[in-house]
């Protein structure tokens, strides 16, 4: 059952609250209010009913609580905001048109913080709960601190945390203090500071550390997802007495975290959105809602209105590309073609630990344990556990997590529970024949001649200097113990408890940004997100003498600018050692546009012939050529084999007119080419050709972005590719 919290947060709305201090360009009560809208958008997110907030504002205009009698005193300019409840978006709007300063300061804190206790009290009575009050004021209304100490009695009683955020309060663990304090701020943070001494569990604390840590992102808490309850087999126990079963557990120990998703919503009172929501989810955004999803499946019908005959899903029947025609599959036939399996975890054998490469690793790692509560099962594991570890070797494992699923194999770990407290496996998949991708590449320390000689001094090879640069640089920029811990020793500089995926948190943060103030401008990207994208400046200025020693070694110079001609012609850039080299490699006759562009060397003869262009009909006729190449490139192709070489070609044709500055002969030709291709003119079906490679290749229309001469719009290039 998911954990019930019940959190009432008590906020200071005195007059005192819209001042601005310490060199801070907003109010004391937007400063608090960063940390309360935080914690508040971060409930509202969590969409969980039994998370419950309440809000009590101190120091309004007016009073509105149940503690407000007759019999009591001291309860006046208090009054209850939002009564406990799930957080949604539209009472956080509701409460955030409640948060305003108001024109006094004669409230209690401590009277507010009984207001939201009775709050508790009446909401959870007595069942489970995480209960918990915030107070964040400045501390200069006052506080009457006779019942401080009952106060704090009632609230152990009851089970409340007590967390007390001041703005400028003093700090000296954070190392904060306010000069020029008034004095009664003074006391009355004492009173305060008291108080939540007495508190079994409270905090206290400065609103700037508060914060200052709103940055450091907060990891969800996950339970333990079990993916597998059964038997881990050596052998088949159902014919082998000797098999070797034992119960056991796996559950995931890393998971690939994912950012949140979107849906697509649209504005009743303006233009219809997007489609992308199929189903009926109500939406908390009054204006906005959800989109339904209508999907329908038409085919070519000579006879039916406009051409086209709808059908229904039922009639449909799945089919397979092979070659340049489909096979298709009726459903049964489908279900003749999958691979059966059941529900098993199953030893197929052991290998060394020398002869594993971690680079096998396929994807997420799982902890498998034995059954809860049986000594036989932890038994068993723990003597297979101890023996693996002590053979140094790796369990291979056929793993089925339930009946009909894809088999995976598993490489098992043994964790014999030296280093930690935990006695399991752990298991990562490995890959089958199909995964592992082999490539060929030269070597880095010899070079092959044609003739078969092999040279180990080569102008592409290192020399010892610049071997011994390398290496020194390399020695120079270790990361291993760079940080120092608190006591100043070497500590690790990346440890992977503060290393945060920045996509996923700064997605978060912007979100609750958004949620809370829907026309304020997205936040920046959070320091500690980014600090270890970069090198540390310390130790870049540290190795500055290794690092200057391996540009020298390497002979790194700057490469000059490519820069782009006026209209037709290029610039021609010089080479660093001032040699002309036309003269030294003899004078090479020029293309003309007489000689054609050769479908065996498009590319280069292309680059060529526009290098040496002197006017536009030659550019002209050199990328009619090339398209004409391209055409014959897609219409020859069996399937897809020449795509690949067509979208290349198409590639390079379609920068070389952007650096050249004619575009308009790019956009009449890919227009030309879509209606070919969609149409069946290049011999055949070539849909895949514009889905896959062109508008997957994004080589579209050239926008006005791309090139300033051009005159298709973004809207027109995106309009265009669909």
């Amino acid at each position: 059952m998911a954990d019930k919290e019940a959190t009432v947060y008590v906020i200071d709305l005195g007059e005192s609250m819209a001042d601005c201090h310490n060199g801070r360009d907003e109010s004391d009560l937007d400063f608090g209010m960063r940390y309360i809208w935080d914690k508040i958008s971060t409930t509202v997110a969590a969409n969980r009913k039994t998370w419950n907030v309440g809000v009590v504002g101190l120091n309004t205009d007016e009073t509105d609580n149940n503690e407000n009698r007759e019999e009591y005193q001291g309860y006046e300019n208090i009054s209850v905001l939002q009564e406990l409840g799930p957080m949604t978006m539209t009472s956080l709007r509701a409460l955030k048109s409640k948060i305003e300063p108001s024109s006094t300061s004669s409230a209690d804190a401590i009277s507010a913080i009984v207001v939201a206790l009775r709050m508790i009290q009446v909401f959870t009575k007595k069942l489970k709960y995480k209960r918990k009050i915030i107070l964040a004021t400045n501390g200069e209304s006052p506080i009457d601190d006779d019942q401080s100490k009952e106060v704090a009695n009632m609230l152990n009683d009851v089970g409340i945390e007590l967390v007390v955020i001041g703005v400028d309060f003093d700090d000296a663990e954070y190392g904060f203090k306010e000069e020029d304090k008034s004095r009664h701020k003074e006391e009355n943070e004492k009173i305060l500071k008291t108080l939540v001494g007495h508190c079994e569990n409270g905090v206290f604390g400065t609103m700037a550390q508060a914060v200052e840590e709103l940055a450091i992102p907060r990891i969800k808490p996950v339970r333990p997802f079990k993916a597998y309850d059964g038997p881990l087999t050596l052998g088949d126990p159902q014919k082998y007495p000797s098999a070797l079963s034992i119960h056991v557990e796996r559950y995931y120990k890393t998971k690939r975290a994912t950012p949140p998703s979107a849906s697509n919503v649209a504005n009743p009172n303006g233009p219809s959105q997007t489609q992308g929501r199929d189903d009926d989810t109500p939406m908390s955004g009054v204006e906005f809602q959800a989109v339904k999803q209508l999907r329908t499946y038409r085919v070519d019908d000579a006879k039916a209105a406009g051409g086209k005959k709808d059908v229904d899903r039922e009639d449909l029947a799945k089919a397979y590309q092979y070659g340049r025609t489909v096979v298709p599959f009726s459903e049964s036939e489908e279900n003749m073609t999958k691979y059966e399996t059941t529900k098993s975890f199953t030893i197929i054998g052991f290998v060394p630990m020398s002869s594993y490469e971690p680079f096998l690793n396929m994807g997420e790692t799982g902890l498998i344990v034995a059954q809860k509560l049986n000594e036989e099962a932890e038994l068993g594991l723990s003597a297979l556990i101890h023996a693996l570890h002590e053979l140094e070797s790796y369990a291979v494992a056929r793993y089925v997590n339930k009946d009909n699923s894809q088999p995976q194999i598993l490489l098992l770990k043994p964790n014999p529970a030296i280093e930690d407290d935990i006695e399991c496996l752990y298991d990562v998949p490995l890959p089958f024949a199909e995964d592992v991708r082999s490539y060929q590449f030269p070597p880095l320390d010899k070079v092959l001649t044609i003739t078969g000689n092999v040279l180990t001094e080569h102008r592409l090879l290192p020399n010892n200097d610049l071997q011994q640069a390398m290496s020194d640089y390399v020695d120079a920029m270790d990361l291993t113990e760079f940080r120092q811990d608190e006591d100043g020793n070497p500590a690790e500089y990346a440890p992977i408890d503060d290393l945060y995926n920045p996509v996923i948190h700064h997605m978060n943060q912007a979100i609750r940004n958004r949620a809370v103030n829907p026309d304020a401008p997205l936040p920046l990207v959070a320091d500690i997100l980014t600090r270890f994208t970069h090198p540390p400046e310390p130790l870049l200025a540290k190795a500055k003498s290794e690092i200057d020693g391996l540009i020298e070694a390497a002979e790194v110079k700057k490469v000059p600018p490519k820069f782009q001609g006026k209209r037709g012609r290029k610039d021609t850039v010089k080479p660093l050692s001032g040699l002309d080299i036309d003269a030294l490699l003899g004078e090479t006759r020029p293309r003309t546009k007489k000689t054609p562009i050769s479908t065996e060397n498009a590319i280069p003869e292309f680059k060529q012939t526009l290098e040496t262009a002197e006017d536009d009909e030659t550019i002209e006729t050199a990328a009619k050529q090339m398209g004409d190449i391209i055409r014959k490139l897609i219409s020859d192709s069996f399937a897809n084999v020449l795509y690949p070489r067509a979208a290349e070609n198409l590639r390079v044709m379609r920068e070389e007119v952007i650096s050249m500055e004619v575009p308009t002969l790019y956009n009449k030709y890919i227009t030309g080419l879509k209606e070919s291709l969609l149409s069946g003119e290049l011999n055949g079906d070539r849909r895949e050709m514009w889905f896959r490679w062109v508008v997957g290749g994004r080589l579209g229309l050239i926008t006005q972005d791309e090139s300033e001469v051009s005159e298709v719009s973004e809207e027109e290039a995106k309009a265009f590719l669909t």
